[in-house]
């Protein structure tokens, strides 16, 4: 069979897939349907021009890999008028300190709680409770070198899925998301002004004593 051929078949497994489809599951599925053996470079040559024709404009979703596996997303441009079909009622809205557990572990993984509260400064056993009621982070271990051995959080596979990424590397870089500079701290010496008379710098830092 050839690519024209199978093309169809793996659009159909991908469109019917609740959940993102891997190519090692498409190539057991297609060989157990079609009783032939199928090379996965074959399936993966079909995923490469899968993904290049619903690049083009009149399609409002596109193949994308993502958590783990391949499936059809809704076009950004689209987002907003798929979203009216079952309501606000089933978007999953995350309160601020949520969100910022939230990303404090997408950037820190794998990070224990207490890494996660000296970051915000709060304590976060509410957020992170929510957090894993709606599996967008999982436990995923002890840090054994901590004392009392405490529980490692990382981000799950349903909040790769939500964010279109295969996995945390592909998470945006900070410095293209945040336009915040990092002011380092300045000397005593670097503080005083040049050319400012009858000041005189003592042993101690960032402090200023007139001149006798």
């Amino acid at each position: 069979m050839d690519i024209e051929q199978l093309m169809p078949h793996v659009e159909a497994l991908i469109f019917a897939s609740e959940r993102p489809l891997t190519q090692i599951e498409m190539t057991e599925i297609m060989g157990q349907a079609l009783e032939t053996v199928i090379e996965a470079e074959r399936i993966a040559t079909c995923l490469d021009a899968i993904a290049e024709k619903y690049e083009a404009a009149y399609y409002p979703f596109h193949l994308r890999e993502t958590g783990g596996g391949y499936q059809f997303l809704t076009k950004k441009a689209f987002h907003k008028t798929v979203l009216q079909l079952n309501g606000e009622k089933h978007i999953k809205k995350l309160s601020n300190a949520a969100m910022e557990t939230l990303s404090i572990i997408a950037y820190k993984q794998p990070i224990t709680k207490s890494e996660i509260e000296y970051i915000r400064g709060v304590s976060a056993d509410y957020s992170i409770q929510k957090l894993l009621e709606k599996d967008l982070i999982v436990i995923s271990g002890r840090n054994e070198e901590m004392v009392g051995k405490p529980l490692i959080y990382n981000t799950s596979k349903n909040f790769m899925d939500y964010l279109g990424i295969n996995s945390p590397s592909q998470l945006p870089q900070l410095k293209d998301i945040t336009d915040v500079q990092i002011v380092m701290p300045t000397s005593g010496q670097e503080a005083a002004p040049a050319d400012t008379p009858g000041l005189i710098l003592v042993n101690e830092p960032n402090e200023l004593r007139q001149a006798s």
